[in-house]
């Protein structure tokens, strides 16, 4: 019998310049902490805060659309960490990516309704596989938080990283490689750049 083909990993965060994803008291309602909205002026396209009405992707630049458009061609499923999940608030209750997104997490016995789009899986490598299978060949998508990214490039299955640095010093928060001890090479694939944020797309060698 043969193997099913599977597709890329991509995976993508935003920083600060100084390496944070998350200013300080990051949690449900204020998702990147205090200040750390300033990370995705580039997904709204301009200033907001946590009490504005807002559509992510909506207003986006030309250039952080092109970004964005690039790293998400062909994918077809994706992978988050449950920080990530419960700090959007499960983005409304709904999988708002398209397909299903799996959810990492140990407590799977918060499993919602399979029709929201979100499917909670316990370990890394299970996850991945379950994103895998529900791509049905198409890339993976793997967002955070910094936890699952590192995971993912410790276990050597990111075929392409995306990171985007936006122009602010968070001075403290999440650091995306805290403790991260792996010796990795890339290759830059692609850089856009607009006001809010500089977007580089790099291959990872093996």
């Amino acid at each position: 019998m043969s193997t099913p083909t599977r597709g890329p990993v991509k995976a993508a965060i935003t920083v600060s310049l100084d390496g944070f994803i998350t200013g300080p008291d990051d949690r449900p309602g204020q998702g990147l902490g205090v200040g750390g909205e300033r990370l995705h002026y580039w997904v709204m396209g301009g200033p907001w805060t946590y009490a504005t009405d807002r559509e992510p992707g909506a207003g986006m630049t030309d250039a952080d659309r092109a970004y964005y458009d690039a790293l998400l061609e062909g994918t077809t499923g994706g992978v988050c960490g449950r920080g990530m999940y419960d700090n959007s608030g499960a983005w409304g209750g709904r999988n708002p990516f398209g397909g299903t997104l799996v959810v990492l997490t140990h407590r799977t016995e918060d499993q919602p309704d399979p029709e929201s789009g979100f499917l909670m899986v316990d370990g890394f490598d299970e996850a991945l596989a379950a994103a895998h299978e529900k791509a049905d060949g198409g890339a993976v998508a793997i967002g955070g938080g910094a936890d699952i990214i590192r995971q993912a490039l410790a276990a050597g299955v990111v075929d392409e990283l995306g990171i985007t640095t936006a122009p602010v010093l968070l001075g403290c928060g999440k650091r995306l490689f805290e403790g991260f001890d792996h010796d990795v090479d890339l290759e830059i694939l692609s850089v856009h750049h607009s006001p809010y944020a500089v977007h580089v797309r790099y291959a990872v060698r093996r």
